[in-house]
């Protein structure tokens, strides 16, 4: 996505810094950078807004703050940058684990906002895409079990070998036009039912 094309939320009460921020955006060319310093109802401007990226900064955060601002990073599921003036390991540690993207203390310059912006960007891009690559895997090892467990009822209801078993499971999916894993899972499902894999 180019720059100019990306839509940039900045939360900010003090408007100085806001300005700062918006200054340091505008001049490495992105064109929609929306100011908000009010954070009242803020999880629905988001949902109106919809931003690719959030830019948080808080001047002088309490905990209280930092952890509306975390609670929100954990439910908008976007690039967030967020500025701070001074912070702890607890603070740091939370943030990460909230998903926010750079967090970065004493560190409000026009100049750093870009680089700072674009590596909130491709570190979000890339725990999104580890993320989906985990969730894959899960998948597939999760249908690999079905599909055991399927075999093993086949094997023994149909008095069929291992190699027997699985040939029929891919010519069913095949036939019907669905996954393996699929297939097997409505064979476990039923035989479940009827009682038939209570030993698997």
């Amino acid at each position: 996505m180019l720059a100019s094309a990306l839509r940039i939320l900045v939360i900010d009460e003090n408007r100085i810094r806001a300005a700062i921020i918006e200054a340091g955006l505008r001049e490495a060319g992105h064109a929609e950078v929306t100011l908000v310093d009010d954070v009242t109802g803020i999880a629905a401007r988001i949902a109106a807004l919809q931003p690719d990226v959030i830019v948080i900064d808080i001047e002088n955060p309490n905990r209280d703050m930092l952890e509306n601002m975390f609670q929100l990073s954990r439910a908008v599921k976007r690039p967030i940058a967020m500025f701070v003036d001074r912070s702890d390991t607890a603070s740091i540690e939370a943030a990460v684990d909230a998903g926010v993207s750079a967090y970065v203390v004493d560190g409000l310059k026009k100049e750093r906002v870009k680089p700072i912006l674009d590596m909130a960007i491709s570190r979000f891009n890339a725990f999104s895409r580890m993320e989906r690559e985990l969730e894959e895997a899960r998948t597939e090892l999760e249908s690999r079990k079905t599909v055991e467990r399927a075999k093993g009822i086949l094997m023994k209801s149909r008095g069929l070998s291992e190699q027997e078993a699985y040939a029929l499971l891919r010519k069913t999916a095949m036939n019907q036009n669905r996954k393996i894993g699929d297939v097997a899972q409505s064979l476990v499902t039923a035989a479940g039912l009827l009682g038939a894999g209570d030993d698997q």
